[in-house]
């Protein structure tokens, strides 16, 4: 946390010093309007907070999909079936060796108008899709670190192979799993932006339309910019956490 801290205080000198040739008019009281709004009813989300809410929406369920992908990708790859291992390596090869945003727009522009899916739907699968396929060869790499007994000791009991994979190898490997994992959940949030392109009003989309009406261009910018640092950073303590407890109780 204290590098973190002190690399954001040297961007913030670096930009001060850089910014101040600019002759910029700095508006920064006006970026709480956009933060929180009071009305009769009280106070209410602003705009910011409103595309902060969806892209909580957007995350939540893409590394929920994600974790599955991942996972069903990662078994099929550890499978005896040739064909499983053809289709899992296929998908992986597609999805990592493309962008994401061509891919986002492939499944918006091709695949959502045959089949109806509106904008959050394809979203949601885009990223899913994207970071399934790293999340999968995290997953693989982490049921491959137990330890072959493990899997001696489960047959020993009687589990069948997916009994195994459930009370045995699976919570062992989370131990693995839990810090890559996390980047992987970080580097989600900070790829949700691209939804943007697709008029979702995540944060990002927001944010551009605070700057076309306002011309806030730096303090909006580095708004948004604190709000995706502070989510990342929290990502990142709680699975630290998570990890303690882990250690602490396997």
């Amino acid at each position: 946390m204290g590098k973190y801290i002190l690399v954001a205080a040297l961007l913030v000198w670096l930009g001060s010093k850089s910014l101040a040739s600019l002759d910029y008019h700095w508006q920064w009281y006006r970026i709480g309007d956009f933060l929180l709004v009071r009305d009769g009813a009280g106070w209410r989300p602003g705009v910011l907070l409103q595309g902060l809410g969806v892209t909580f929406q957007i995350v939540f369920w893409s590394l929920a999909l994600a974790l599955l992908f991942g996972l069903a990708a990662a078994l099929l790859r550890l499978s005896h079936s040739l064909f499983g291992r053809g289709i899992a390596r296929v998908y992986l090869e597609m999805v990592r060796n493309t962008p994401l945003l061509t891919q986002l727009f492939f499944l918006y522009f091709v695949i959502s108008p045959i089949f109806g899916i509106g904008r959050f739907p394809t979203a949601v699968l885009a990223l899913s899709l994207f970071e399934g396929a790293y999340a999968s060869e995290i997953l693989r790499a982490g049921i491959l670190a137990v330890d072959k007994g493990q899997w001696e000791a489960a047959h020993s009991l009687g589990f069948s192979r997916a009994q195994a994979y459930r009370w045995v190898i699976i919570p062992q490997a989370i131990r693995h799993i839990l810090p890559p994992l996390t980047g992987q959940a970080v580097s989600l949030v900070k790829d949700s932006a691209l939804v943007s392109t697709i008029a979702i009003l995540d944060l990002t989309m927001q944010g551009q339309m605070i700057v076309a009406e306002t011309f806030l261009t730096f303090e909006v910018w580095f708004t948004v910019a604190a709000i995706y640092l502070a989510v990342s950073l929290s990502l990142s303590a709680l699975a630290w956490g998570m990890k303690l407890r882990f250690q602490t109780y396997l």
